[in-house]
């Protein structure tokens, strides 16, 4: 091993002299102004019988991400994660998150925003908004907490933009 970092090859330059700028970013990207918990809610309606149930519940998820952008040139973006946990006799608990975080976007073409507003922001905000819900689980006498598993927010806006390629559903009635 060496202790010689390569050169960059795409190094920012003062546009004064021609001087390479350091820590300026090289492409496109964004940067986190602040994230925040927007809306919270946890509910235990059984307890205590809820924290004494044999095997595991049912976990029901719902994802939403959502993003629109704001008078002073940030994104807001929005993680919406709902959680509920059953067995056939009960609702063991139920969480609803709405995390949000606001980004400034850099050297981003037209047709990349939405992609990274909806797939790379929301895999930074993820982490934060599954601690919460861990330790909302835990705050309520659940042991272990409940860990969400990781997100495939790809895939997630791949089949929103499919959906929506293919149109509203039709009912059947007229």
């Amino acid at each position: 091993m060496t202790d010689v970092t390569p050169a960059p090859t795409d190094t920012p330059t003062d546009s004064q002299n021609g001087a390479p700028t350091e820590g300026q970013p090289t492409g496109p990207g964004f940067r986190i102004v602040a994230q925040y918990a927007k809306d919270l809610s946890f509910e235990n309606p059984r307890a205590p019988d809820s924290l004494r149930i044999e095997g595991k519940p049912a976990i029901d998820l719902g994802v939403e991400m959502n993003a629109q952008g704001r008078p002073d040139g940030l994104f807001e973006v929005e993680l919406r994660l709902t959680v509920k946990a059953t067995t056939d006799t009960m609702t063991v608990f139920a969480v609803e998150l709405v995390y949000g975080g606001l980004f400034a976007l850099s050297g981003v073409a037209e047709q990349d925003i939405e992609p990274m507003l909806l797939i790379e922001c929301p895999r930074y905000l993820f982490p934060f908004a599954r601690e919460i819900i861990a330790g909302a689980t835990s705050d309520g006498g659940f042991y272990p907490p409940f860990m969400l598993d990781p997100i495939d927010f790809a895939g997630i806006y791949v089949a929103r933009q499919q959906q929506i390629a293919r149109g509203p559903i039709d009912s059947g009635q007229a």
